[in-house]
Protein backbone atom coordinates (compact mmCIF):
# COMPACT_ATOMS: atom_id res chain seq x y z
CA UNK A 1 0.00 0.00 0.00
CA UNK A 2 1.55 3.34 -0.84
CA UNK A 3 1.52 6.05 1.76
CA UNK A 4 0.40 9.56 0.89
CA UNK A 5 2.04 12.65 3.01
CA UNK A 6 0.87 16.05 2.73
CA UNK A 7 3.82 18.63 2.84
CA UNK A 8 2.19 21.90 4.28
CA UNK A 9 2.08 25.16 5.91
CA UNK A 10 0.05 28.21 4.77
CA UNK A 11 3.07 30.18 5.14
CA UNK A 12 5.08 31.02 1.89
CA UNK A 13 9.02 30.54 1.56
CA UNK A 14 9.32 27.91 4.41
CA UNK A 15 10.44 24.94 2.97
CA UNK A 16 7.71 22.77 1.87
CA UNK A 17 8.45 22.46 -2.28
CA UNK A 18 12.26 22.36 -1.48
CA UNK A 19 11.41 19.53 0.61
CA UNK A 20 8.98 17.48 -1.48
CA UNK A 21 11.75 17.86 -4.45
CA UNK A 22 14.27 17.12 -2.08
CA UNK A 23 12.92 14.36 -0.40
CA UNK A 24 11.05 12.71 -2.90
CA UNK A 25 14.50 12.69 -4.87
CA UNK A 26 16.48 11.20 -2.00
CA UNK A 27 13.90 8.48 -1.31
CA UNK A 28 13.60 7.69 -5.33
CA UNK A 29 17.42 6.67 -5.19
CA UNK A 30 17.42 4.54 -2.03
CA UNK A 31 14.94 2.56 -4.61
CA UNK A 32 11.43 3.62 -3.79
CA UNK A 33 9.06 4.10 -6.36
CA UNK A 34 7.87 7.72 -5.91
CA UNK A 35 5.01 10.76 -7.02
CA UNK A 36 5.62 14.17 -6.54
CA UNK A 37 1.75 15.39 -6.92
CA UNK A 38 1.95 19.01 -7.00
CA UNK A 39 -1.22 21.25 -6.03
CA UNK A 40 0.59 24.83 -5.89
CA UNK A 41 -0.27 26.68 -8.88
CA UNK A 42 3.10 27.77 -9.06
CA UNK A 43 4.39 24.42 -10.40
CA UNK A 44 7.74 24.93 -8.64
CA UNK A 45 8.03 21.24 -7.67
CA UNK A 46 7.90 20.73 -11.34
CA UNK A 47 10.56 23.06 -12.52
CA UNK A 48 12.71 22.10 -10.02
CA UNK A 49 12.41 18.48 -11.30
CA UNK A 50 13.57 19.57 -14.56
CA UNK A 51 10.06 20.08 -15.85
CA UNK A 52 9.02 22.58 -18.05
CA UNK A 53 5.11 23.04 -16.51
CA UNK A 54 4.27 25.71 -18.63
CA UNK A 55 4.43 23.69 -21.83
CA UNK A 56 2.20 20.77 -20.21
CA UNK A 57 -1.52 20.39 -20.90
CA UNK A 58 -2.44 17.77 -18.35
CA UNK A 59 -2.13 19.08 -14.95
CA UNK A 60 -3.39 18.64 -11.42
CA UNK A 61 -6.13 21.12 -12.81
CA UNK A 62 -7.39 19.06 -15.21
CA UNK A 63 -7.18 15.95 -12.75
CA UNK A 64 -9.15 17.58 -10.48
CA UNK A 65 -11.46 18.71 -12.60
CA UNK A 66 -12.15 15.09 -13.96
CA UNK A 67 -11.24 16.38 -17.67
CA UNK A 68 -8.14 13.64 -18.02
CA UNK A 69 -7.39 10.62 -15.57
CA UNK A 70 -4.69 11.33 -13.03
CA UNK A 71 -2.65 7.92 -14.66
CA UNK A 72 -2.23 9.54 -18.41
CA UNK A 73 -1.13 13.19 -16.75
CA UNK A 74 1.59 11.76 -14.93
CA UNK A 75 5.35 12.50 -16.04
CA UNK A 76 8.65 10.33 -15.24
CA UNK A 77 11.11 12.40 -14.46
CA UNK A 78 14.85 12.06 -15.29
CA UNK A 79 15.57 10.44 -12.01
CA UNK A 80 15.31 6.77 -11.55
CA UNK A 81 12.20 6.17 -9.59
CA UNK A 82 11.02 9.57 -9.34
CA UNK A 83 7.37 10.26 -11.28
CA UNK A 84 5.35 13.48 -11.02
CA UNK A 85 2.21 14.81 -11.31
CA UNK A 86 2.72 18.57 -12.43
CA UNK A 87 0.94 21.71 -11.98
CA UNK A 88 1.06 24.99 -13.41
CA UNK A 89 -0.78 28.37 -13.15
CA UNK A 90 -3.72 27.24 -14.49
CA UNK A 91 -4.66 25.61 -11.29
CA UNK A 92 -4.99 29.32 -9.99
CA UNK A 93 -8.49 28.61 -11.20
CA UNK A 94 -9.44 25.56 -9.90
CA UNK A 95 -10.96 26.91 -6.52
CA UNK A 96 -13.46 28.64 -8.27
CA UNK A 97 -13.80 26.01 -10.64
CA UNK A 98 -14.78 23.55 -8.29
CA UNK A 99 -17.27 25.61 -6.31
CA UNK A 100 -20.34 24.12 -7.08
CA UNK A 101 -19.00 20.29 -7.59
CA UNK A 102 -20.17 17.29 -5.44
CA UNK A 103 -17.29 16.57 -3.34
CA UNK A 104 -14.86 19.41 -3.96
CA UNK A 105 -12.42 18.51 -1.46
CA UNK A 106 -11.98 14.97 -2.32
CA UNK A 107 -11.52 15.38 -5.96
CA UNK A 108 -7.83 14.84 -5.08
CA UNK A 109 -8.28 12.14 -3.51
CA UNK A 110 -10.59 10.26 -5.87
CA UNK A 111 -8.05 10.68 -8.66
CA UNK A 112 -5.16 9.21 -6.47
CA UNK A 113 -6.79 6.18 -5.25
CA UNK A 114 -6.70 4.28 -8.81
CA UNK A 115 -2.83 4.59 -8.40
CA UNK A 116 -1.84 5.17 -5.05
CA UNK A 117 -0.79 1.22 -4.86
CA UNK A 118 1.88 1.88 -7.60
CA UNK A 119 4.24 3.75 -5.41
CA UNK A 120 5.60 3.44 -2.20
CA UNK A 121 5.30 6.88 -1.47
CA UNK A 122 3.32 9.94 -2.66
CA UNK A 123 4.11 13.31 -1.36
CA UNK A 124 1.76 16.48 -1.99
CA UNK A 125 3.12 19.40 -2.25
CA UNK A 126 0.84 22.17 -0.86
CA UNK A 127 0.12 26.08 -1.75
CA UNK A 128 1.11 28.46 0.63
CA UNK A 129 -2.62 28.78 1.97
CA UNK A 130 -5.57 26.56 3.46
CA UNK A 131 -7.63 26.66 0.66
CA UNK A 132 -9.60 24.21 -1.18
CA UNK A 133 -6.73 22.93 -2.85
CA UNK A 134 -5.05 22.13 0.50
CA UNK A 135 -8.05 20.70 2.04
CA UNK A 136 -7.70 18.12 -0.80
CA UNK A 137 -3.90 17.30 -0.41
CA UNK A 138 -5.04 16.81 3.72
CA UNK A 139 -8.41 14.90 2.59
CA UNK A 140 -6.26 12.43 0.40
CA UNK A 141 -3.35 12.12 2.70
CA UNK A 142 -2.50 9.76 5.49
CA UNK A 143 -0.11 11.96 7.50
CA UNK A 144 0.98 15.49 7.22
CA UNK A 145 4.55 16.94 7.37
CA UNK A 146 4.75 20.86 8.65
CA UNK A 147 7.97 22.16 7.41
CA UNK A 148 8.71 25.29 9.58
CA UNK A 149 11.31 27.87 9.51
CA UNK A 150 13.31 28.64 12.74
CA UNK A 151 13.01 32.49 12.45
CA UNK A 152 10.89 35.08 14.40
CA UNK A 153 7.25 34.44 12.71
CA UNK A 154 7.73 30.87 12.97
CA UNK A 155 5.00 29.81 15.47
CA UNK A 156 2.36 32.90 13.86
CA UNK A 157 -0.43 31.18 11.95
CA UNK A 158 0.84 27.49 13.65
CA UNK A 159 -1.96 27.04 15.78
CA UNK A 160 -4.38 28.20 12.57
CA UNK A 161 -2.87 25.42 10.97
CA UNK A 162 -2.99 22.68 13.36
CA UNK A 163 -6.84 24.19 13.79
CA UNK A 164 -7.28 23.16 10.24
CA UNK A 165 -5.85 19.46 10.43
CA UNK A 166 -7.87 18.70 13.45
CA UNK A 167 -11.13 20.19 11.71
CA UNK A 168 -9.79 17.96 8.69
CA UNK A 169 -9.45 14.40 10.90
CA UNK A 170 -12.81 15.21 12.51
CA UNK A 171 -15.02 15.95 9.55
CA UNK A 172 -13.14 15.08 5.85
CA UNK A 173 -10.40 12.48 6.85
CA UNK A 174 -10.20 10.53 10.20
CA UNK A 175 -7.07 8.37 9.74
CA UNK A 176 -4.94 12.03 9.03
CA UNK A 177 -1.93 11.77 11.20
CA UNK A 178 0.36 14.32 12.02
CA UNK A 179 4.06 12.82 10.18
CA UNK A 180 6.34 15.31 11.39
CA UNK A 181 7.78 18.59 11.89
CA UNK A 182 10.76 19.58 10.19
CA UNK A 183 12.83 22.25 11.03
CA UNK A 184 14.12 24.55 7.92
CA UNK A 185 16.18 27.22 7.14
CA UNK A 186 18.11 26.76 10.76
CA UNK A 187 21.35 28.78 11.76
CA UNK A 188 22.85 27.34 14.51
CA UNK A 189 24.95 30.60 14.82
CA UNK A 190 22.30 32.39 15.68
CA UNK A 191 20.54 32.69 19.61
CA UNK A 192 16.84 32.86 17.78
CA UNK A 193 17.32 29.38 15.68
CA UNK A 194 17.89 28.01 18.45
CA UNK A 195 15.43 29.35 20.46
CA UNK A 196 12.93 28.48 17.75
CA UNK A 197 14.20 24.99 17.36
CA UNK A 198 14.21 24.38 21.30
CA UNK A 199 10.22 26.02 21.74
CA UNK A 200 9.29 23.55 19.22
CA UNK A 201 10.58 20.69 20.11
CA UNK A 202 9.14 21.12 23.09
CA UNK A 203 5.44 21.94 21.70
CA UNK A 204 5.65 18.95 19.65
CA UNK A 205 8.39 16.71 21.28
CA UNK A 206 8.83 13.18 19.28
CA UNK A 207 6.44 14.47 16.24
CA UNK A 208 9.87 17.12 15.35
CA UNK A 209 12.30 15.26 13.46
CA UNK A 210 15.84 15.50 14.56
CA UNK A 211 17.40 16.35 11.07
CA UNK A 212 17.13 19.76 10.27
CA UNK A 213 17.66 21.92 7.49
CA UNK A 214 20.19 24.45 7.17
CA UNK A 215 20.02 28.44 5.52
CA UNK A 216 21.84 26.95 2.21
CA UNK A 217 22.48 28.83 -0.81
CA UNK A 218 23.05 25.85 -2.69
CA UNK A 219 19.38 24.83 -1.70
CA UNK A 220 18.16 28.31 -3.49
CA UNK A 221 20.16 27.52 -6.41
CA UNK A 222 18.99 23.74 -7.36
CA UNK A 223 15.67 24.73 -8.38
CA UNK A 224 16.66 26.80 -10.74
CA UNK A 225 18.91 24.35 -12.36
CA UNK A 226 16.13 21.74 -12.27
CA UNK A 227 18.26 19.71 -10.39
CA UNK A 228 17.56 17.95 -6.76
CA UNK A 229 20.11 18.88 -4.17
CA UNK A 230 21.37 15.44 -3.97
CA UNK A 231 22.61 15.84 -7.87
CA UNK A 232 23.44 19.30 -7.59
CA UNK A 233 25.78 19.47 -5.18
CA UNK A 234 25.90 16.36 -3.95
CA UNK A 235 28.52 16.62 -1.06
CA UNK A 236 27.07 19.98 0.22
CA UNK A 237 25.68 20.58 3.83
CA UNK A 238 22.00 20.78 1.96
CA UNK A 239 22.30 17.83 0.69
CA UNK A 240 23.32 15.73 3.45
CA UNK A 241 20.60 17.21 5.84
CA UNK A 242 18.13 16.05 3.36
CA UNK A 243 20.07 12.63 3.63
CA UNK A 244 19.49 12.60 6.70
CA UNK A 245 16.09 13.69 6.79
CA UNK A 246 15.12 10.86 4.28
CA UNK A 247 16.33 8.52 6.30
CA UNK A 248 14.90 9.25 9.51
CA UNK A 249 11.58 9.18 7.57
CA UNK A 250 12.44 5.99 6.14
CA UNK A 251 13.38 5.01 9.92
CA UNK A 252 9.70 5.80 11.04
CA UNK A 253 8.00 3.97 8.58
CA UNK A 254 9.48 0.68 8.84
Amino acid sequence: MGKIIAISNQKGGVGKTTTSINLSSNLASMGKKILVVDIDPQGNAGSGLGIDVNQIQKTTYEVLLKEISIRESIIKTDYENLFILPANINLSGAEIDLANVERKEFALKDAIQSIKNDFDYVLIDCPPSLGLLTLNALSSADSVIITLQTEYFALEGLSQLMKIISLVQENLNSGLELEGVLLTMYDKRTNLANQVASDVRQYFQEKVFEAMIPRNIKLGEAPSFGKPINVYDTDGIGAKSYLAFAEEFIKKNQ
